[in-house]
């Protein structure tokens, strides 16, 4: 189990909370200091006999001159036991701070603690000072973009196209460590390429086209026996490019089935 000693106060006193597994146990000494019970054997005893030992536990705690000393701490459920069971003035008030404010602000933090309100000038400069960092965090970051987006933008309006394998070395320089037919097999498994084998295999889909990533170059082979071959190529155009950068090079890994070809 590990715990966390949470020290906080009530009026003049100081009371413990170690919080054990994320759960709030009490120092039964400080509680019972606070309600003015001048007995804690009989306590214990009480607890033991209404909710069990599981209520009970022997904590190491921190006294109040820093020394490490076992001390028996309750649970929530015990630590009702020794309010409930006080008929000292102080077992109201002591009840309702703690589970109106205690209890839920170490449950939501780990801790509580009492801070004095902010002042508006106060709130206003705090305010500044985050507006002021912002600023500076997303200026830097701007800097720090602005030769991908120059790159970006300076592909997409080139009217020039490239081939399937000259877009897998960029992508290669832009940190996808992957080559021509690992990249063939990634846009025919993502939809960009036609994968049925035929005579449109690889063949940019509908999809690509009117996403304009891709155009079809043709051309003519003619055979030494006379008939003529007509041959389709997909390039990528400068869209594409763009396109295929910003949504694969970022990637550390893809699921290619293993290295690069």
């Amino acid at each position: 189990m590990s715990s966390q000693i949470v020290p906080f106060d009530f009026g003049e006193h100081h009371v413990r909370v170690v919080l054990i597994d994320g759960e709030p146990w009490f120092v039964l000494a400080d509680l019972c200091r606070v309600l003015s019970i001048g007995n804690p054997s009989e306590v214990t005893r009480r607890i033991r006999e209404s909710l069990g030992d599981d209520a009970l536990s022997l904590t190491e705690v921190i006294d109040s001159l820093g020394r490490k000393q076992s001390a028996t701490t309750v649970s929530e459920a015990g630590m009702y036991e020794v309010v409930i069971r006080s008929d000292k003035p102080e077992a109201v008030a002591f009840r309702r701070w703690i589970t109106s404010e205690v209890l839920p602000q170490i449950r939501r933090t780990g801790s509580y603690s009492v801070q004095a309100a902010l002042s508006e000038d106060e709130i206003v400069h705090q305010a500044l000072a985050i507006t002021a960092r912002r600023v500076e965090q997303l200026e830097a970051k701007i800097t720090a973009d602005a030769p991908k987006v120059h790159f970006a933008e300076a592909v997409a309006a080139s009217p020039s196209t490239i081939l399937v394998g000259d877009l897998a070395k960029i992508l290669r320089a832009n940190g996808a460590a992957f080559g021509a037919n690992r990249l063939f097999e990634k846009l025919r498994a993502d939809g960009y390429l036609i994968r049925r084998r035929g005579s449109d295999w690889n063949m940019p889909t509908q999809k690509s086209m009117e996403l304009g990533l891709f155009e079809i170059k043709e051309s003519t082979r003619q055979h030494p026996d006379g008939h003529v071959l007509l041959t389709k190529t997909p390039k990528v155009t400068g869209k594409g490019q763009q396109y295929f950068i910003e949504k694969y090079a970022a990637l550390d890994q893809l699921d290619l089935g293993g290295a690069a070809a």
